[in-house]
């Protein structure tokens, strides 16, 4: 995702839209540059929609119709950065990260879906955490620390069958929601997985128009970069300690004693050198 779909995409951070207005809103984002000169009407086109669901996405964002929308998302496409030119590819990479991480931050003034994705997590016994692909990784760092202040968690990183048969077992354990990892290129086999997970569904993913944000329960966006071969996931990795924060909060007592008792058996067993 480019600096300017990335943009674009912060227009519809929070906004409760219907899967008909997600269409849209990822066409949108899609063809940012593009999208921001044509008509309602071309629009529809582009995402497969009638030109009436169109006016009433622009007024779900709370614009008074689809042309001040339009406005908006000029403004948009025409705010350019000028780097410095000394800069080289991986300098520009890096400032462009840091530009997520920003808009990441401006995002957390509002805390809200936060403390609603941890408050559904840390009561879920046991807690799956599901992340395969490139979200592999960031699934097990997640499980690793949240082991430390959750009882009973189960690092899902690994498709297949038998992906599928741990999920039935934790559901049949008392699991009541997981956590979703879920980062482009988007596996059919994540989507199913959380479509048929039958739990409520916290999602770590790169927009609030990705292709599991309809199908979450509490969707958690972050951008990854796009301008190296392959994507930096700083912002998912941060939304994801920052979401373990909000579990320790959540359960403060219980997670300090949990804490305790790691490094009491850390000592014991000599784990760590310093």
């Amino acid at each position: 995702m480019n600096d300017t779909a990335v943009r674009v995409t912060d227009l519809f951070q929070g906004a409760r839209l219907t899967p008909t207005q997600r269409r849209i809103a990822h066409s949108l984002v899609q063809h940012a540059a593009r999208a921001a000169y044509l008509s309602a009407a071309e629009v529809a086109d582009l995402a497969g929609v009638s030109q009436p669901s169109v006016t009433r996405f622009a007024m779900a964002l709370g614009y008074a119709g689809y042309p001040a929308l339009r406005r908006e998302l000029r403004s948009l496409v025409d705010t350019t950065v000028t780097p410095a030119a000394e800069e080289n590819e991986m300098q520009r990479a890096l400032r462009a990260e840091a530009g997520h991480l920003e808009r990441l931050r401006d995002q957390l003034g509002d805390l809200g879906p936060v403390r609603q994705a941890a408050d559904l997590l840390v009561r879920s016994r046991p807690l799956p955490v599901l992340g395969l692909r490139a979200a592999a990784p960031l699934a097990a760092y997640f499980g690793y620390f949240a082991a430390k202040v959750h009882p009973d968690v189960r690092v899902l990183d690994a498709g297949g069958t038998q992906m599928l048969d741990r999920l039935d077992q934790a559901r049949a354990a008392g699991a009541t929601a997981m956590l979703a990892v879920v980062l482009p290129r988007y596996p059919r086999e994540t989507l199913e997985a959380v479509r048929e997970a039958g739990l409520k569904v916290v999602a770590i993913t790169d927009s609030a128009v990705s292709p599991v944000a309809d199908r979450a329960d509490v969707v958690l966006p972050a951008a990854v970069g796009t301008r190296l071969v392959f994507d930096l996931h700083t912002g998912p990795m941060a939304v994801a300690m920052v979401l373990l924060q909000a579990m320790c909060d959540a359960v403060p007592e219980a997670a300090q004693r949990r804490l305790e008792e790691f490094e009491a058996t850390a000592m014991r067993r000599h784990l760590f050198a310093g």
